[in-house]
């Protein structure tokens, strides 16, 4: 049976009905969150809010109090859940590297063999609005990742505009679901405002109906108490969440940005304006998700390994290294053939001074016997053809010069000393 995304997903998301919702691997941490909301609300709802119901001129506005605390809990919960239930803009893996970048680093090993290694580039450059921005390669998603691209080491996924991954939301906060996640941080922030508010009100009330002081109005509603101190807590957290990332909406940045790049300074080559970065926040279309989860999964086809391009590689190298030895042999046999037809054609001047030089002095002196001095000449001259029609292995290019081998020489020196043996011989004669 085939089965979905959501169930091969190689990510450490977690993943419920059916692959409808995804989460992060700490979505555990999801119900702390859901506490330190719920609980402080329905405190408040029954032992504050419950008292407030007359306490305006019209006799039964005060149940606006407590409508609006109900509602603001469910819009903050609404918000939380589609912060942190969401696709946050992952970037779908690759199977395989990108093979337009794959390049072949030829490295020599011992024995002088030619070994090819896969390299891939850790980094290129976009342009993005005119200037030149590097993106890096992970070696996980075996993608590039686009400009404001990072990889969470928690979720182990690549995620677009990363901004940080949020415990207390269970997932990455990213392209699609920072818009959430700045309103589920701000209107928390007011909801703590207004529990605080309402709980100090409500004290003011009692003073004001006993005419007590306000250590005895707090003793008789020990529960104002605490929850004007847990908002308080609370709006430390919340509420400097909610300003500094109105900073960084209007300056354009991500908390990995400003934490990672602050000490660079860097230009920041995506701010637009407060303005337009607050319209490209709030007001920009969502991008749709990137992956279907419980779609099918696609079997692709089979591509050879990687292991198997570098043994071809290897292959390729070796089938080159032994055509460039070939060459050289036939240019070393080549240059071999034209050293012997030098030397025989030295060899065949030297005959004819031998011939020339008997018939002038046979002309004026005695006549010599002519059998001895062929025995010789011919003697040596078949030795000679046996030495250059062998080839010698000391004979190749050194410097671009020929070296002849040392048994031509003797060969030579053979030659020369019967010419002289013979001249010595006529002169006696």
């Amino acid at each position: 049976m085939a089965k979905r995304v959501y169930q091969v997903w190689q990510g450490s998301n977690k993943f419920f009905l059916r692959g409808w919702f995804i989460f992060g691997p700490d979505a555990k941490s999801l119900l702390v969150t859901l506490l330190l909301i719920i609980v402080p609300v329905t405190i408040f709802c029954a032992l504050v809010a419950r008292h407030l119901r007359h306490a305006f001129s019209p006799y039964n506005a005060g149940y606006a109090v407590l409508v609006a605390a109900i509602a603001f809990t469910i819009y903050v919960l609404l918000l939380l859940f589609l912060t942190s239930a969401r696709d946050p803009g992952i970037i779908p893996r690759n199977s395989h590297p990108p093979e337009e970048e794959i390049r072949y680093d030829s490295s020599v090993e011992a024995g002088g063999r030619h070994t090819p290694s896969l390299q891939f580039p850790r980094t290129k450059e976009v342009m993005v609005n005119g200037i030149a921005v590097k993106v890096k390669y992970c070696e996980t998603c075996m993608i590039y990742r686009p400009p404001r691209c990072s990889h969470c080491s928690i979720c182990n996924n690549c995620v677009e505009r990363f901004d940080h991954h949020c415990p207390w939301v269970g997932q990455c906060i990213g392209l699609r679901n920072y818009r959430f996640f700045f309103m589920f941080v701000s209107s928390s922030t007011l909801l703590c405002i207004y529990v605080f508010a309402m709980s100090a009100f409500y004290i003011k009330v009692l003073m004001d109906n006993q005419n007590d002081t306000v250590w005895k109005a707090m003793k008789e509603s020990p529960a104002s108490v605490i929850l004007m101190v847990y908002c308080f807590v609370s709006l430390w957290f919340v509420g400097g969440l909610t300003g500094f990332h109105l900073y960084l909406i209007s300056t354009n940045q991500t908390t990995y940005e400003n934490f990672r790049y602050r000490a660079d300074n860097r230009i920041n080559v995506y701010d637009r304006g407060c303005v337009n970065n607050f319209l490209e926040v709030f007001c920009s279309k969502i991008k749709p998700s990137k992956n279907k989860f419980r779609a099918y999964v696609q079997e692709e086809v089979q591509r050879p390994p990687l292991a198997s391009t570098h043994q071809a590689a290897a292959a390729a190298a070796e089938e080159e290294e032994e055509d460039l030895n070939a060459d050289t042999r036939e240019k070393v046999e080549d240059d071999l053939g034209i050293g012997e037809d030098l030397l025989k054609i030295s060899q065949r001047r030297n005959i004819e001074e031998i011939d020339g030089e008997l018939c002038d002095r046979g002309s004026n002196g005695p006549h010599h016997n002519s059998s001895e001095v062929d025995s010789v000449l011919d003697s040596d001259f078949r030795s000679l053809t046996i030495q250059a029609e062998t080839r010698h292995p000391s004979w190749g290019r050194r410097s671009s010069s020929w070296e002849i081998a040392p048994e031509v020489l003797a060969t030579n020196s053979r030659v020369t000393e019967s010419r002289s043996h013979v001249t010595a011989r006529e002169a006696n004669h």
